[in-house]
């Protein structure tokens, strides 16, 4: 199989159907069995596959940016009485671990998107199931705010994974269920383990579903809940949609290229270096200017750069385990466009998107499974908004004075010091899945060191005074630099990728338990397990029995 590409539009779509009727949008899942994104099993019955989600996450991005109009978002399915089977199990059965592991996580990822925009872009999602919702079709719906079921006498909702497939709902599934609908763990055990599933009034007694409502009148109530929605909605004002036009992207074996992000591929140290360059011109004077400028404004152009370079590593690139971060510009122009996002953020609607887009980004870094390593060098420009890179990294080393001899990498003898600098972006707007700031959980139970840090708002801190603070981990000096660098870096390689990843996941979440971190810390990890068992993916386990007649072959012993 080539490589996967995140980049689609509606005009390409095979299996959704996105129509917009003044504040209400409405996205219909009629998903081409033949439109698999690798061949060998056919979408039966609406399910889908990572290519069905990608259209997904780029239908929810759309109606962010482009529908400043929609206040409600509707979600039905194009087939009678089937809304989705989840995910297809043909191809779980026959796909890799690592592909099981990043579709899953893919498909997190944008049903946290689909919940952030309610929660916080006054576009209210609403599950129609009118029919059957399955697993992830199932899970699905729990991303949404309201679920309305039909009342056919036959359609149900259900968790399946376990009793048919040996698996768990990898979606999220378990933790909505009672951390968001709050459904009794006694009778979410029971749904969970039952695959028929749950239908009619027990499923609304349970909170499994909002309404049950009945076929000859769904076409009504479904407009006079989506109108509902739309007319108590808090979407901002503003100017007109920004088209999301196609990225200015260039792939090749050893490299990948955008307007403002590279990232070279180093395939003998498995590694990537990945540049982020600040913005070449001060920022608008007004939102005007950046409604002006559109897709090309600088933040919001780093932001689908950053996000389409992590979903292109993460997939095509399965081997590359370490990414070292770098930036290059003026930290300035970073902290001016920063502030002029800050100061709109609560009046206009797009400043607001941009900054949340700049969230789900940093976000989507966190989640995933890379050594990351942050390298501050002379000419970079870790401020605000960019300085969350190096703060997201699991270690950090910024150069105490300047290179003696200059890099060729760099290239800039006249460079100042390097420097970070915090900025008001560190300090709440772009919280991490814990629901802190990074600068908050870095400091985690140390109270005077995050005022410190804090405290230092707009202030460069060259190597001693970042050191002092401690918002970078090391600070050698042109002497040690490329020795340290270079341990780091074949260090990450020498060790167990799947060490790594159980080091990094724990270290990067700490504080806090939320339905975000459960879902990437906590239910991720045991799906992965699950995966791996024979018991699910060995020649006799559930995945490859089901739908063959035969029963799956357990393994008893409770590990």
């Amino acid at each position: 199989m080539g490589r996967v590409s995140f980049q689609t539009s509606p005009p390409r779509y095979r299996h959704w159907r996105l129509s917009t009727d003044g504040p209400v949008a409405t996205l219909v899942l009629d998903v081409d069995e033949a439109g698999g994104l690798v061949p060998g099993y056919d979408l039966k019955l609406n399910s889908y596959d990572l290519g069905v989600d990608i259209e997904l996450y780029d239908a929810a991005q759309r109606l962010r940016f482009e529908y400043p109009e929609v206040r409600s978002v509707v979600v039905t399915s194009g087939k009678d009485r089937i809304f989705c089977a989840g995910a297809n199990i043909r191809m779980l059965a026959a796909s890799s671990h690592p592909w099981k592991v990043n579709f899953c996580k893919f498909t997190n990822e944008t049903r946290n998107g689909i919940e952030d925009a309610t929660d916080n872009s006054g576009q209210t999602w609403i599950a129609a199931l009118n029919g059957t919702a399955s697993g992830g079709g199932y899970e699905l719906a729990l991303a949404c705010d309201r679920i309305l079921l039909v009342d056919d006498r036959s359609s149900v909702v259900s968790l399946p994974e376990l009793p048919l497939l040996g698996v768990l709902p990898g979606t999220g599934g378990l933790t909505r269920v009672t951390d968001k609908r709050h459904v009794r763990r006694d009778l979410a055990d029971y749904f969970s383990t039952r695959s028929e599933g749950i239908g009619g009034k027990k499923a609304v007694a349970w909170k499994l579903v909002d309404e049950l409502v009945p076929r000859m009148r769904w076409q009504e109530v479904l407009a006079e809940r989506a109108r509902g929605s739309a007319e108590s909605s808090a979407r901002l004002p503003g100017g007109p949609g920004i088209e999301l036009t196609e990225l200015a992207k260039a792939r090749s074996r050893s490299a990948v290229s955008y307007q403002h992000v590279t990232a070279a591929l180093d395939r003998d140290r498995a590694v990537a270096e990945i540049t982020v360059s600040g913005p070449a011109d001060g920022p608008p004077a007004s939102m005007d200017g950046v409604y002006a400028l559109g897709a090309d404004f600088w933040p919001l152009a780093v932001a689908r750069e950053l996000d389409d370079l992590i979903l292109d590593l993460r997939t095509n690139e399965p081997e590359i385990g370490t990414w070292v971060l770098k930036t290059a510009g003026a930290a300035a122009r970073v902290l001016a466009h920063d502030d002029l996002l800050l100061a709109h953020y609560d009046s206009d609607w797009l400043a607001r998107e941009i900054v949340l887009y700049l969230k789900r980004t940093l976000k989507r870094l966190d989640v995933t499974s890379r050594s990351l390593i942050a390298l501050l060098e002379p000419g970079s420009c870790f401020a605000g908004s960019l300085l969350e890179l190096a703060l997201a990294a699991d270690r950090s080393y910024l150069l105490s004075g300047v290179f003696e001899t200059v890099p060729p990498t760099t290239g800039d003898a006249d460079a100042a010091p390097a420097a970070v600098t915090v900025g008001a972006m560190n300090l709440g707007p772009l919280p991490m899945g814990n629901g802190l700031t990074r600068l908050a959980t870095r400091f985690l139970g140390d109270p005077e060191a995050l005022s410190a840090a804090e405290k230092a708002l707009g202030e460069p801190l060259e190597a001693a005074g970042a050191e002092r603070l401690g918002l970078v981990t090391f600070a050698p000096d042109d002497i040690d630099w490329e020795e340290e660098v270079r341990i780091a870096v074949e260090e990450r390689a020498s060790f167990s990728p799947d060490a790594l990843t159980g080091l990094e996941a724990n270290y990067r979440f700490a504080g806090p338990e939320t339905i975000e971190t459960k879902i990437f810390g906590r239910l991720t990890a045991w799906q992965n397990w699950i995966f791996y068992r024979p018991n699910a993916s060995g020649p006799d386990g559930a995945l490859r029995a089901y739908g063959t007649g035969k029963r799956a072959d357990f393994d008893r012993k409770r590990v």
